[in-house]
Order: structure tokens, then sequence, then C-alpha cells
């Protein structure tokens, strides 16, 4: 049975986000006794080398790219690390049910913003579900509210980051090996990650917190791959 590329999607989204979750609830686990930028390093080397690997396997990789391609890419690994760095710094600092909520906004944000920018279609119908989604989402976390701060702001702040990196994403002609794109991000976010880890001390790594970065990076393999081809 042929499936339509819609429902390879949707399934394909299935995957990369409950990937996703998997490596959040480990970051979330790891920061709680690892600085932060130590955390995305360790999490960020093993991510990177696991990809290139992948990358070299099933060849491609290191492909000349068109200059559209090069912009498109560039502007999504800015916004990749953008959003790491805002999500993971309102992930320490929130319940991870919260920041859950105001990710709850992507899909629709992802969508709306595709219709003005890609001139896709949505329908009226579609249309409605989105508003009403953006109501729920601001019913659950209450701009103006005591619960939301600075740290909720910096969750919004990743979701627009990652708007702009799906998009980009989209851009991308189907040249572009999906690894490719994986490891271009997998290596900004680390490079990021062991910068920002210079101005704090390091800790030792527990058993413990080295399979929790494990884990993370594992989720985190599969959730780059899948929401690549998501929006492709």
């Amino acid at each position: 049975m042929q499936i339509s590329d819609n429902t390879r999607g949707a399934l394909y989204m299935c995957v990369a986000m409950a990937a996703f979750t998997v490596n959040d609830t480990c970051m979330k686990a790891a920061t709680q006794v690892l600085p932060l930028f130590q955390a995305i390093t360790l999490r960020g080397v093993l991510t990177a080398v696991a990809l290139i690997a992948i990358g070299v396997v099933k060849g491609g990789l290191f492909e000349r790219l068109s200059r559209a391609d090069t912009i498109a890419l560039a502007v999504r690994t800015v916004a990749e690390v953008g959003g790491t760095v805002l999500f993971l710094a309102a992930l320490v600092h929130m319940p991870l049910a919260n920041l859950s909520a105001i990710l709850q906004s992507l899909p629709l944000a992802v969508t709306l913003t595709a219709a003005l920018v890609f001139g896709d279609k949505i329908g009226w119908r579609r249309m409605l579900a989105i508003i009403a989604g953006f109501i729920g989402v601001l019913l659950i976390i209450r701009p103006g509210g005591q619960d939301f701060d600075i740290w909720s702001l910096m969750g919004v702040g990743s979701v627009l980051c990652v708007v702009a990196r799906d998009l980009a994403t989209r851009a991308l002609s189907r040249a572009v090996p999906s690894v490719t794109v994986a490891v271009c991000a997998a290596v900004a976010v680390t490079s990021m990650g062991l910068i920002g880890s210079l101005g704090q001390p390091w800790v030792a790594v527990s058993m413990t917190s080295a399979l929790t970065i494990l884990g993370a990076a594992s989720a985190l393999i599969v959730g780059y791959m899948y929401v690549v081809m998501v929006m492709r």
C-alpha cells in the first residue's frame, strides 16, 4: 500500500516529537546535576560523532551545495542554535509540563507561517483550528500571570527560532542529504555548548548522568533526522 506524502509526514512528525520529548526529559534530569553547557557539549559530541558516522556510511555527506542551499542551511543552523539555547535555558528553570505547553504552539505557528511564506493553502477550517489552538495555548500559559516570566519568554523565543529552522529546511532542495543537515545542526550546537562551557567549571559525571546524556543523544539523533524528513 502506497502512503501519501501527508501521511508519511504525519508519521515522521510523531516519531520526531516523541524523540524530542525523550531528549527534553533526559536533559532536564541531566542539568539538575551538570552545568547546562557541559551537558549540551557532552550530548552534542555523542550526537555529532554518530551522525557523521551515519553520513559516511550512507555517502553524500560532503557533497558540494548550491548557493541557495548553502544560505538556507546556514539560516537553519543559526536558528537551531538559537532555539536550543533558549529552550534549554528555559527548561532548566521551568517545569517541563509548562514548557511543553508553550511548544504546543509550534505546529500551529509553522503551518500559519508556511502559508504566508510559501503560499501553502490551509483553508478556512484549518485556519479556525489554528486560531482555536493558539487560544488554547494562551489559556494554558496565561501571559501576564505570575507563572509567565522571563523563562516563559525564552520558551516562546525558542518556538520562533524553530519556526525559522523548519521553514529554512523546507527551502532546501532534495539534493541536500538529510544527514548533512542534521550533522551541521549537531556540530553547531556542540560548538556553542563548548564555547559556553569555557566560562563554567566542569563537574565529574556519574554513571547515571552519563546514561542520561547517552539517552538524550540517542533521542536527539532520531529527532534531528526525522524532523528534517518531515519538512521535506
